[in-house]
């Protein structure tokens, strides 16, 4: 269930509401003009599944996307967890890459087919962190402040829209901003608790700290 907290951008940051209900996480993003928006899950898709049958399993929309965009590369970026003597590292350094704040000259457009990832979007005086999950599309506009987190153990796959051949390049702002926002592993725990069988936000629902101002 994607899971949206929003955080005082503050030397002490302060948790001002937390939603799982996808009407409010469309208005909260909307406000900041980032698109968000749900795809059915393609059905027969395997686990672990490679970029081609990924991209081919949404060839369709990815079409019509692409089309209505203008986007001239579209990819796959996964990391699923391995046996390998050498996952820890590999994983901690694809995390390392986009976890300082940073921008783009170009919207960052993000389709996950598998598993989940943060986005952190820092905008005016407020940290919108949204945990996306299979199905979820996410549109970053251009020039945005944000960073990535996809956890100590990263298990995803992200479908990826860009309208330049070059790819993703980002531009880090240097402010330590992403070290103060609890980071994907602490979220999900907290989204973990919070979807425990009889409390308040075993459905989708809203709350906001009494001290959030």
């Amino acid at each position: 269930m994607t899971y949206l907290t929003t955080w005082a951008a503050e030397a002490r940051p302060r948790l001002l509401e937390e939603t799982t209900d996808p009407a409010r996480i469309r208005a909260v993003l909307a406000g900041i003009a980032v698109r968000f928006e749900r795809w059915p899950l393609a059905s027969g898709l395997p686990a672990g599944a490679g970029t081609e049958e990924i991209l081919t399993a949404y060839r369709s929309r990815i079409d019509e996307l692409t089309a209505a965009e203008g986007f001239v590369l579209v990819d796959v970026a996964a990391l699923h967890p391995t046996t390998a003597e050498n996952w820890r590292e590999v994983a901690a350094a694809a995390r390392e890459r986009f976890l300082a704040e940073h921008t783009h000259a170009d919207d960052e457009i993000r389709f996950f087919a598998a598993g989940s990832g943060v986005f952190y979007l820092h905008v005016g005086s407020r940290v919108q962190a949204v945990r996306c999950e299979a199905g979820d599309l996410i549109s970053v506009p251009k020039g945005t402040t944000h960073w990535f987190d996809m956890g100590v153990d990263p298990d995803f796959a992200a479908v990826r829209f860009f309208r330049a051949p070059d790819g993703w390049v980002g531009a880090f702002t240097g402010s330590d901003i992403a070290t103060r926002i609890p980071d994907f592993d602490d979220l999900a725990r907290r989204a973990a608790a919070n979807a425990q069988p009889g409390t308040a936000n075993a459905q989708p629902a809203t709350r906001r700290p009494a001290a959030a101002s």
